[in-house]
Formats: C-alpha cells, sequence, structure tokens
C-alpha cells in the first residue's frame, strides 16, 4: 500500500544538522506512527513521503523553508519586564506566548533591570534538516481516526494534546501523545524537542508566559 492522504504510517528516522549533528531519531525508541496529510510533519518531509510503500528507505534534506521557516530578526523583541508578573527568568529559558498570531514557543536571549529580550523564532529556524527515514508500516486511517485527525490505540502518535519544548518531534508541526515523543512531525510532546515540526514549548517549570495579554504565569 503505497502513502497517500490520510494513511496511518510507521516511520523510523534520524534527523541531523548541516554539521552532522544528529538532532532527533527513533533509533533505541519505539517508531513515530501519525496520519499522513493532517499536518503533523514538516511540509518538505510530508511531501517527499507520498506515493513511499512499507520497506522504503531514503534520504532527504528539507530546505528551512520546507521546515520551520527562515529565520526573522523581527520576531526578536524587548518586553517590559514586568509581563513577567515577578517571574525569575534566566537566559536560555523556554515559554509559550499568547500572541496576535496565536500560541509561539519564546526563549529568553538577554535579561536587564529594564526589559527582556525573546525570540519568537523556532530554535530550528533558518536550519536545512537532513533526514534518513524508513518507512516500516502503511494502513488505511479509520474513519474514526480521521474524524479526530490523529491515529488511535497504544501505536498512536501524533495526537493534538500536550506540548513540550526542550526535547521533542524532528520533522512534524503536529502534537504528541508519545511519552518517546515523535519526530517527524510538526509537534512537540512534554519530553522531547521537535526538530521539524511547528508546536508550541514549556519550560521545565511549566511557566507559560502569555505575551502582551496580561503577563507570563505557571
Amino acid at each position: 500500500m503505497k502513502i497517500t492522504h490520510l494513511s496511518v504510517v510507521t516511520l523510523d528516522y534520524t534527523v541531523s544538522d548541516d554539521a552532522g549533528e544528529v538532532l532527533d531519531t527513533t533509533e533505541g525508541r519505539e517508531p513515530l506512527v501519525y496520519l499522513h496529510g493532517s499536518g503533523f510533519l514538516v511540509p518538505g518531509l510530508e511531501n517527499a513521503l507520498y506515493d513511499r510503500e512499507e520497506g522504503d528507505s531514503f534520504e532527504l534534506t528539507v530546505p528551512a523553508m520546507d521546515a520551520y521557516g527562515e529565520y526573522e530578526e523581527s520576531l526578536v523583541q524587548e518586553v517590559p519586564g514586568e509581563l513577567f508578573d515577578g517571574m525569575e527568568v534566566a537566559e536560555g529559558d523556554t515559554f509559550v506566548a499568547d500572541t496576535d498570531d496565536g500560541h509561539r514557543p519564546v526563549t529568553i536571549v538577554e535579561v536587564s533591570e529594564e526589559f527582556v529580550k525573546v525570540d519568537a523564532n523556532h530554535p530550528l529556524a533558518g536550519m536545512d534538516l537532513h533526514f534518513k527515514v524508513n518507512v516500516r508500516g502503511v494502513r488505511a486511517a479509520t474513519a474514526e481516526e480521521i474524524a479526530h485527525g490523529h491515529v488511535h490505540g497504544d501505536e498512536g502518535c501524533g495526537h493534538h494534546h500536550h506540548h513540550g519544548h526542550g526535547d521533542g518531534c524532528c520533522g512534524g508541526h503536529g502534537h504528541s501523545h508519545d511519552e518517546e515523543g515523535c519526530c517527524g512531525g510538526h509537534g512537540h510532546d512534554d519530553d522531547h524537542e521537535c526538530c521539524g515540526g511547528k508546536g508550541h514549548a514549556h519550560d521545565d517549570d511549566e511557566h507559560e508566559c502569555c505575551g502582551g495579554h496580561g503577563g507570563c504565569k505557571h
């Protein structure tokens, strides 16, 4: 069976940066299982998987524009410290910002007495991603899975439930229920960074930053 729109696909993958550093891999953990065409994968990887079959293996470079996008200097901004509502923040902390464009992961890049500088670019923005992929299985989705937009059952990965930022999914845009995380989709789970996805982020203390809508909170 070939991968088509709304197939359930099982993948093994490794994703690396231009220097060859492995950003995420399914090696040593469960494979990624997701609903193809549901927006879980970064576009470049998703498009390359159409018409692939069980047993296919391939390597692929996804340019930044088809992964997490180009790096935008306009997304680096100085915001008043009072927006953080007295919380202690430090360079490298990561939050979810509730902005006019929806939820965005933001990283603290500088802290001063007057302001906090934040970067709303995804950590992998501007990076080309290099994938090694093995298609382990393809099946038709059930009507319920199609209606809900994610895979059901123990094999399912790619559910729209919770988010993480430090560790997670390389290759996708969705969100993951999976304890091991999913690389290949656009989302993040609570334990793994998404190296190819476009989900949201929480830091280790589960702070949530609400940007210009009332400051930051737990």
